[in-house]
């Protein structure tokens, strides 16, 4: 869950999809939307239908943050620097 929240954090507070979102982290679907779903159930992460960009393509939903996700994504991170010394990214 560690990277879905780093990868979310970094585009916040902007909206991601998921495609965007297996690409940054790795994870396939199948681990990617119940992760998604979880979180948004304990108010982690928003999720909204978009409207299509262009016409025959279908809505998609898009997920952010909420501000208890980027804490505890900001939480995290810190923590994961002071006990192994990684640097991640800001």
């Amino acid at each position: 869950m560690l990277i879905l929240m780093e990868a979310l954090a970094a585009r916040a507070p902007g909206w991601c999809h998921g495609y965007d979102l297996m690409k940054a982290t790795g994870l396939l679907s199948g681990t990617l939307y119940p992760l998604l779903m979880r979180m948004t159930d304990q108010g982690l992460v928003d999720a909204q239908w978009q409207a299509p960009v262009s016409a025959g393509r279908p809505a998609r939903h898009a997920y952010r943050l909420t501000a208890a996700g980027l804490r505890l994504a900001v939480t995290g991170r810190d923590a994961g620097r002071a006990s192994s010394g990684v640097a991640f990214p800001a």
